[in-house]
């Protein structure tokens, strides 16, 4: 069994699709902000919130994933992740659970870099497979 089998992850919906982040990633999860705006930003970056006392810079996993923005909901939610000794918030739509993997297959290395670079692995549970995030490849484009 790989340690990423023994690991939990934190499930989150971004459209249509459902992906996850491994739990030691994980700040802390908030309702969605005001966010000031920064200008000149790159598209994926929405700004800045105040996080007691702390300025985080937020950015959509939708825009960072090739999706378009949708209006925010009541489900719509910050992941705040550390990356790189800083924290970054995430804008997910919905998070839908903490959750392990019976079975974790290696992310498909088909055409070159496309979305599959995203993923640290696939993990499998039932019937369904949820791409686990590589936060470095998204963060870091």
């Amino acid at each position: 069994m790989s340690t990423l089998q023994k690991e939990q992850y934190i499930e989150l919906a971004v459209g249509q699709e459902t992906c996850a982040i491994r739990i030691e990633e994980v700040h802390e999860i908030i309702k969605m902000l005001s966010i000031t705006d920064i200008p000149f930003s790159r598209n994926e970056v929405k700004g800045v919130v105040n996080l007691r006392g702390k300025v985080v810079c937020v950015m959509s996993l939708r825009n960072l994933l090739g999706m378009s923005d949708e209006p925010y909901t009541r489900a719509t939610r910050i992941v705040v992740v550390r990356y790189r000794d800083e924290f970054v918030g995430l804008i997910v739509d919905k998070v839908n659970k903490v959750t392990t993997y019976g079975e974790i297959h290696p992310p498909s290395t088909g055409q070159g870099r496309g979305r599959e670079g995203v993923f640290l692995g696939i993990g499998q549970r039932e019937d369904q497979l949820i791409g686990i995030l590589k936060l470095e490849e998204i963060l870091g484009g």
